[in-house]
């Protein structure tokens, strides 16, 4: 695999314009973001600008804007919330150190070459994950919005405090993060070609603030270092070790879910295919980078990417181009970014919020499945008022349980036992003649398709329904696949008709069915000349062994039933 991005000159100029395009989005959002999580708008930044360019460099999918986002921001959130306030004096510099660790995580995960299953995720989970952290995003931003400072305890905490918070509401940045929403859901489509809506509510905001209230109190983003960020070198504190563990992993994977779902997105867009083992390599170096020198965690960026794409971009020229711009802005123009108002970065994480919240999905879930709205909403309910590695776990065992409910009883339809004719078999004449023959002396075992754990229940309840036969064909040919508990049910079955010296019969059994079988040592217990590919051939055998044991089985009480 090679080391770094595929990267041509032969799209330079709708490269160049793409990074530039994708640049003017991401100021805003750096800014907004940066501040939201608690950590300064430098931090929003310098993880804009070395997410972006490290993931762009040695990632896997050309066209990707890395950047911080809403999701990977409200966890952020949380971690330096959690951390600065069991740890004050090194809080910060340990949820950098977070990110580091985030980073790292990646990498190993693109080394171990998980990409594939990262979103292998039921979508009710995904949907409902996302949309509990646009809620989060959103109430998070009640406070800023109506010109306050953020209550401590999170999202508990400002749902306690609204009523304190409306008491104390300070009417111009109120104005000011209104009226940005209001550009925000308003802007005419056809104009953010020339210029994206968070810009202009960003320099509408920031005049507004300057020219019409420039004596009043107004809380804004005030300095920015000038110059490069100094190195954070990783901070560790044994009674947050766990903690600080368990946060980076939940970053690391929000984050790989948020890019690789945003790769698929690139691809569809640019008829290509990403690699999303090397993409997870190259966030987890990009973040790993941002976390050493004070940035935010990043992923990838939906709208950053989109932009980018539509203006032209088609190889990480853009990115790079994009993070190059970025770092000319926050080296030389830094000092016109400070007078911006809080109000109007929180409007903007408002409208960031409500867009990721999933409306389409949330609209018309009842009606598709009750089981999976429910699911939804538990997710959501779980993300917003418990924890986020909490809600996935849940919501994926949950819906795992579903699934795996509906396939077994599916696939329990599939596995017949009968001693005559069956209608939900299909037997060919001789088949059918060669059972009747045997007068419910000969039980015919059938299963098709993939026999997982759940389909155990209905072999062992099959079988048990006829017990008056003396002998047993199990036809296997149409099973693929065998589980572990299947086949320790399958061999009860077996086990059970040899100490009864019933004979048996195997048709059909190959590959992994086979495989496992033999393992188990099943196989042994069959004669070789009773494993056969032909169920006709098998059903003679057992019919001319009950007619040449006749005499034997005379004193037993034979009672056929013919199980559907």
């Amino acid at each position: 695999m090679a080391v770094t991005n595929k990267i041509h000159f032969r799209n330079v100029k709708g490269d160049i314009f793409g990074g530039i395009t994708a640049a003017v989005i991401a100021l805003p959002m750096a800014l907004t973001f940066g501040v939201a999580s608690g950590a300064g708008a430098s931090a929003g930044l310098w993880g804009a600008i070395l997410v972006g360019f490290f993931a762009a460099l040695f990632g896997g999918t050309p066209t990707l804007i890395s950047e911080p986002t809403g999701p990977m921001t409200v966890v952020m959130t949380a971690v330096i919330a959690s951390l600065t306030a069991a740890n004050p004096e090194n809080g910060l510099a340990m949820a950098f150190t977070v990110v580091m660790l985030a980073g790292v995580f990646q990498i190993i995960f693109g080394l171990l070459k998980l990409g594939r299953y990262v979103t292998l995720m039921p979508y009710t989970v995904i949907s409902g994950f996302m949309s509990g952290i646009g809620v989060i995003l959103i109430i998070l931003q009640i406070a800023p919005f109506l010109g306050q400072d953020s209550p401590k305890g999170g999202v508990i905490g400002t749902v306690q405090n609204i009523p304190n918070l409306i008491a104390g509401i300070n009417p111009l940045e109120t104005l000011l993060a209104g009226l940005t929403v209001a550009i925000l859901l308003f802007y005419p489509s056809k104009f953010k070609k020339y210029m994206p809506p968070q810009l202009l509510a960003l320099i509408v905001g920031t005049l507004m603030a300057i020219f019409l209230f420039g004596d009043a109190e107004i809380r804004r983003i005030g300095e920015i270092s000038v110059g490069l960020p100094s190195l954070q070198m990783p901070t560790f504190s044994p009674p947050q070790l766990q903690t600080m563990l368990v946060d980076a992993l939940v970053l690391a994977m929000l984050g790989c879910i948020d890019a690789l779902l945003t790769s698929l997105v690139a691809d569809s867009l640019t008829r290509t295919e990403h690699e999303s083992n090397k993409e997870l390599i190259g966030q987890g170096i990009g973040n790993l980078v941002s976390g050493l020198f004070g940035g935010i965690a990043g992923a990838g960026a939906t709208m950053g990417t989109v932009v980018n794409i539509q203006t032209g971009a088609r190889t990480a020229i853009s990115g790079l181009t994009r993070a190059l711009l970025l770092l000319v802005v926050v080296l030389g123009l830094s000092q016109y970014l400070e007078g911006i108002p809080l109000a109007v970065l929180a409007g903007i994480a408002l409208k960031v919020g409500i867009d990721i919240v999933d409306w389409g999905f949330l609209k018309r879930a009842h009606k598709i499945s009750p089981k999976a709205a429910s699911i939804m909403y538990g997710v959501i309910a779980l993300t917003v008022f418990v924890d986020l590695i909490v809600a996935v776990g849940v919501g994926v065992f949950v819906a795992n349980v579903l699934t795996i409910e509906r396939l077994s009883n599916h696939r329990a339809d599939k596995v017949k036992a009968v001693t005559y004719d069956d209608e939900e078999i299909e037997l060919n004449p001789e088949e059918k003649e060669l059972l009747e023959q045997a007068n419910g002396r000969v039980l015919l075992f059938y299963l098709s398709g993939p026999m997982i754990f759940g389909v155990a229940k209905a072999i062992s309840r099959e079988h048990n329904l006829i017990n008056a036969y003396q002998a047993l064909v199990l036809d296997l040919s149409e099973v693929p696949i065998l589980g572990v508990t299947s086949s320790l049910a399958l061999e009860n079955a077996i086990k059970e008709a040899i100490e009864k010296d019933r004979q048996v019969f195997l048709v059909g059994i190959s590959g992994q069915a086979e495989k496992r079988l033999r393992k188990m040592g099943v196989m042994e217990r069959i004669p070789d000349e009773n494993i056969m590919r032909d169920r006709v051939t098998a059903l003679r055998q057992a019919v001319n062994y009950v007619d040449e044991h006749v005499m034997e089985f005379s004193g037993s009480s034979v009672n056929p039933q013919a199980i559907g």
